[in-house]
């Protein structure tokens, strides 16, 4: 036997594959470390995310390195129920040509399962997966049709979520807020969500302002956020353009200014904190909305343990991140299945048969207990595969993020209330 094993492609588009190392070496007898079932097939999952420098994309990178990391000390530790897990990794580029490469390569390659990814295109990767019968599980959240799909099992709440959430925990100190958002359909959406949650604690609408994602330049959005918002806040949930708005903001703010800023995770995170000078940077004393407990939370140590000893320093993995985040989360559902099944071998069918009957994933607090039943889903049209409506509130203090609240905020109620109503 070899020491590596490669899963190798020839077709003409990318795909990164793992060298499956260390962690995934067999024995004579084709037994995983650790493991006494031999008999149990190998299981293999594809991950994928964008890994691009284009000014205009989104770079995702420490995903699927994250994917490869578990997979080291999954393997290492006997596998998953016995199973050797084999991971398969794709660069989606953030183009809706790349995610359907990427799916039509999994339903190629027979995978048992989509995990912890993201795309932005769902609609070009959702097809092909839902033609092979693969399960989507823990995506990122990033595109609106993981949360219709009848294949898709997400593990948060996604960009709702965090709006609804946002405008909950703007609601408790905020008496007037700007929302800055994206002029996308997407964005749209934003106001609605928002505005459900200030109402329900009396306050008045949000100021409604749309602008470009990828603006070089906020000025005249910043003048007019700063002019609705008196000596209320002002959120904005732009991307990567949020750093872009608040450089502009505070150029514009008058001092002694009393405005408070917000944003949510995905557009303002520890990384993004620690590049724009940390204590110093714009963001202190921000409010943000996540979907997970802050990342110095001890329910993370055991993902940064791994990470220590299994990514072999690979900088991609930050543990901070939301991506690399949701990756584990999501990891951590395929384990549940898996060792829920019980079987000897693990198919696509089969684990989308354990997570509709009800299978529960015990994530060590890092969501509720997960579960996919038909009854355990928020149920709305647009929302119809939410299990996890539940958000963190956050605040940035000395350039970290830290709890704001602890424990986790149930927006459920807001989602299903802003669609109804808008």
């Amino acid at each position: 036997m070899t020491g590596w094993r490669r899963l190798i492609s020839s077709r003409p588009y990318e795909l990164l594959t793992t060298a499956v190392a260390g962690a995934l070496l067999m024995s004579g007898c084709g037994v995983l470390p650790g493991s006494s079932e031999g008999s149990r097939e190998p299981v293999t999952v594809m991950t994928w995310a964008p890994d691009t420098t284009g000014a205009d994309t989104v770079s995702m990178a420490g995903m699927p390195a994250m994917a490869r990391t578990y997979a080291r000390w999954i393997n290492e530790k006997g596998g998953i129920g016995g199973h050797e897990l084999r991971v398969l990794t794709c660069n989606e580029r953030d183009t809706a040509t790349g995610a359907s490469k990427c799916a039509r390569r999994a339903a190629d390659e027979n995978v048992a399962a989509v995990v912890g990814s993201y795309s932005r295109h769902g609609r070009a990767f959702l097809a092909p997966l839902e033609s092979a019968g693969i399960p989507y599980i823990g995506g990122y959240g990033a595109s609106a049709d993981e949360f219709t799909s009848y294949l898709s099992y997400p593990v948060n709440g996604g960009q709702p979520a965090l709006v609804a959430g946002n405008g909950e925990q703007l609601a408790a100190g905020c008496e007037r807020v700007s929302l800055v958002r994206p002029d996308t359909l997407v964005g749209d959406t934003m106001p609605g969500l928002l505005d459900t949650s200030l109402s329900r604690s009396g306050r008045p609408a949000s100021y409604d302002i749309s602008a470009a994602e990828e603006a070089t330049s906020y000025d005249a959005e910043a003048a007019r956020a700063l002019d609705n918002a008196g000596d209320g806040c002002v959120t904005a949930v732009l991307g990567k353009g949020t750093e872009t708005f608040f450089d502009s903001f505070r150029r514009l703010e008058p001092t002694g200014s009393e405005v408070r800023i917000s944003s949510v995770l995905g557009s303002v995170g520890q990384g993004l904190i620690d590049r724009s000078g940390g204590p110093d940077s714009p963001f202190e004393g921000a409010l943000v909305t996540g979907w997970y407990p802050d990342s110095g939370d001890v329910r993370w140590n055991e993902m940064r343990e791994v990470i220590r000893k299994y990514a072999f320093g690979d900088n991609r993995i930050d543990p901070s991140d939301t991506g690399v985040q949701t990756t584990w989360i999501a990891y951590t559902a395929l384990r549940a299945v898996v060792e829920a099944m019980d079987r000897p071998d693990v198919t696509a069918g089969g684990i989308s048969v354990s997570l509709n009957r009800g299978t529960e994933v015990d994530t060590g607090g890092l969501t509720p207990t997960l579960r996919w039943r038909f009854q355990d889903m928020v149920g709305t049209a647009a929302y119809a595969r939410i299990v996890n409506g539940r958000v963190t509130f956050q605040v940035v203090r000395d350039g970290r993020l830290g709890a704001e609240k602890e424990g986790f905020v149930d927006v459920t109620e807001t989602l299903v209330n802003a669609r109804s109503g808008g």
